[in-house]
């Protein structure tokens, strides 16, 4: 007659298991584990992105583990993170084999979660734009995952520290409406010595259309008027390569 094990030596026998997989080498790990199992043992910095996706989707499907789901997803979206932040819930869940709604969302949180640290870090008051790349840096995580087009300022001081940062305008795939009067509106209140401004092309292209350059002359011209300096404008994309990038008027000579 087997006899029945006391709590105390169901823990024990529990605690053996652990110690017993606890020992094995990544080799001998299960694959849907290892990314998990690497992470406690070796640290965050030892993942691949597909094993730092992979624990977020938890599990793969009948044949595929999750990590080959999570490099199929890579895969797709040029292999490139920024690619992969600005897909929706349809795109993450169309023709992936395991693939519903929780483990999208779930992606999608992570890179929200990611781009709001960035803010933050952006966001403290010693931030200072003394050139366009600085300036890409700080906008960058407000602007580089949207499906349409946004227009921002950046008000500063004497010393182009930030004093604030505004949104002016929302609009459509390829255009919005931007109020010249609002933009120095919100720099006499914030006594703002000078401004950059921002806005993003969600189809990626880093080319100024003809309507950027006319709205950069005008807002230069207004800017003579109040006293209050242009330092730049730049457009926020991607790059040929699928990387972030931008196009600074005042690196190319038209500021």
């Amino acid at each position: 007659m087997t006899r029945k094990k006391e709590p105390s030596e169901r823990h024990e026998s529990g605690n053996e298991v652990m110690s017993e997989k606890e020992s094995m080498t990544l080799k001998n790990w299960a694959l849907e584990d290892r990314p998990r199992e690497k992470l406690i043992a070796k640290g965050k910095k030892e993942l691949s992105n597909a094993e730092l996706l992979a624990i977020l989707i938890g599990s793969g499907s009948r044949g595929q583990s999750a990590v080959d789901l999570a490099k199929e997803i890579l895969r797709s979206n040029d292999n490139n993170l920024s690619v992969l932040s600005r897909q929706g819930i349809r795109e993450l869940t169309r023709g992936y084999k395991g693939m519903g709604d929780a483990k999208a969302v779930t992606i999608i949180a992570a890179m929200e979660l990611g781009y709001r640290m960035l803010t933050e870090r952006n966001n403290r008051n010693d931030f200072y734009l003394t050139d366009s790349e600085k300036t890409f840096n700080y906008i960058s995580p407000s602007l580089i995952d949207l499906p349409h087009e946004e227009f921002w300022a950046i008000y500063l001081n004497i010393k182009n520290r930030v004093l604030f940062k505004q949104r002016i305008s929302t609009g459509g795939l390829t255009d919005t409406t931007v109020d010249i009067r609002r933009i120095f509106s919100i720099a006499l209140e914030k006594n703002a010595v000078s401004i950059s401004v921002v806005h993003n092309h969600p189809t990626g292209s880093l080319t100024p259309s003809r309507q950027d350059k006319q709205l950069t002359q005008s807002i230069m011209e207004a800017g003579r008027i109040l006293k209050i300096g242009l330092l730049d404008h730049l457009i926020v994309g991607i790059n040929p390569n699928g990387k972030p990038d931008y196009y600074s008027f005042h690196d190319n000579g038209l500021i």
